[in-house]
C-alpha cells in the first residue's frame, strides 16, 4: 500500500506491522542465552496482535531456509541486529536518567514497552506518542496482563504529522525542563521535510541537558526498492502485509549527524557492526546484512 499523506494504520497493517515485526525480534533475542535484552512484554504484545507469521516465528515454527533470499543467517542476523538496537537505547535511558532527567518522550512507541520493563528512577514520567488505535491497544493488553509500568505513563495518541508538540505539552510535557527524547526506527516512514520537522520541533520543546537518540540510516537515499519487493514477496505469500518498499521514503534528507549538530545538538554516533562488535557478536555477512545498508546509531545532549 503506498503512503499518503493521512493514512493510518492498525498493528498488523502497513507501518504498524512493522512495529510487531520489531517487537517479534525483541521477543526472540529475550529468548537468546547471550541475554542482551530482557523484554518479558514482547511475546505476548506479539501474539495478541495475532498476525499468524509473527507467532510462529516467536515459537520457532518457521522454516526461514525454504524462502527465496532468506536464510537461517540472515534471520539471525535481524534478531541480533533488534538486540544491539535495544541495547543501544536502553544504555542510553539508563545514561540520561542517570544524568537527572526525569522526563522521557518515546515516539512512534508502538509496541516499545520500555515504560513497564526499565527501571527508572522515582519521579520519572515516560510519554508515549504513537496513533490513538496503537496506543490503545498496547495499553489495553498490559492492564490485561497485569502489567504495572515502573515510571508514571502518559500516553498522547497523536499522528506525528499532526500536532503533536501542543498535545504533548496537554498531556504534561514541561518544556522549561530537560527531557529524553527517543525517535527509534522511525525516521526512514517519514519524508525528508518531516525529519526536519521532527527535529525542529523536538529542538524546540528541549532546554540545556536535554537528550537525544534515534538513527541515521545513509542507504536511504540510494534505496534499492526493487530488491526489497523480492525480500518481502516470500513474507507476504506466508501472509505478511509488509511492503516495505512502499512504506519508506527514499532519497535525499538531511545528514542526521549534521542536522542535529546544527539545532546545537552535541552528538556522537556508532555504527551497527560497531554495536555487533562490542556485544560480541558476529558481524553479519554482507548477503546476510540489512537492505537498508549500515545503520548509525546516534545520541546527544542539547548544548547550554
Amino acid at each position: 500500500m503506498t503512503r499518503t499523506h493521512n493514512d493510518t494504520w492498525d498493528l498488523a497493517s502497513s507501518v504498524g506491522a512493522t512495529a510487531t515485526m520489531v517487537a517479534a525480534g525483541r521477543a526472540l533475542a529475550t529468548k537468546d542465552p547471550r541475554g542482551l535484552i530482557n523484554d518479558p512484554f514482547a511475546d505476548m504484545l506479539v501474539r495478541a496482535v495475532g498476525v499468524d507469521f509473527f507467532v510462529k516465528m516467536i515459537d520457532g515454527e518457521l522454516d526461514l531456509s525454504t524462502l527465496e533470499d532468506w536464510s537461517p543467517a540472515r534471520a539471525q542476523a535481524m534478531i541480533d541486529g533488534m538486540a544491539v538496537r535495544t541495547k543501544y537505547f536502553d544504555d542510553y535511558f539508563a545514561d540520561a536518567t542517570g544524568a537527572g532527567v526525569r522526563q522521557v518522550v518515546i515516539l512512534a512507541a508502538g509496541l516499545d514497552s520500555r515504560a513497564y520493563r526499565l527501571r527508572w528512577p522515582a519521579d520519572t514520567v515516560v510519554y508515549e506518542i504513537d496513533q490513538p488505535q496503537v496506543v490503545d491497544f498496547k495499553t489495553a493488553v498490559l492492564a490485561g496482563a497485569g502489567a504495572e509500568p515502573t515510571a508514571t505513563r502518559r500516553t498522547v495518541g497523536v499522528d506525528l504529522r499532526s500536532d503533536w508538540p501542543a498535545a504533548l505539552q496537554k498531556a504534561g510535557l514541561d518544556p522549561t525542563v530537560p527531557t529524553a527524547w527517543l525517535a527509534e526506527g522511525l525516521l526512514i516512514y517519514l519524508p525528508s521535510e518531516a525529519q526536519d520537522r521532527l527535529f525542529d520541533n523536538i529542538t524546540a520543546l528541549s532546554v540545556p541537558g536535554s537528550t537525544i537518540a534515534t538513527e541515521y540510516v545513509p542507504g536511504i537515499r540510494d534505496f534499492d526498492a526493487e530488491r526489497v519487493r523480492q525480500m518481502s514477496e516470500p513474507l507476504r505469500q506466508l501472509g505478511v502485509d509488509i511492503d516495505m518498499a512502499s512504506l519508506v521514503y527514499p532519497g535525499e534528507r538531511s545528514h542526521v549527524i549534521e542536522y542535529l549538530r546544527g539545532c546545537g545538538w552535541s552528538v556522537s554516533n556508532v555504527s551497527r557492526a560497531e554495536l555487533f562488535t562490542r556485544n560480541g557478536i558476529d558481524v553479519p555477512a554482507v548477503e546476510d546484512d540489512d537492505p537498508l545498508g549500515e545503520i548509525i546509531f546516534v545520541s546527544g545532549t542539547l548544548a547550554g
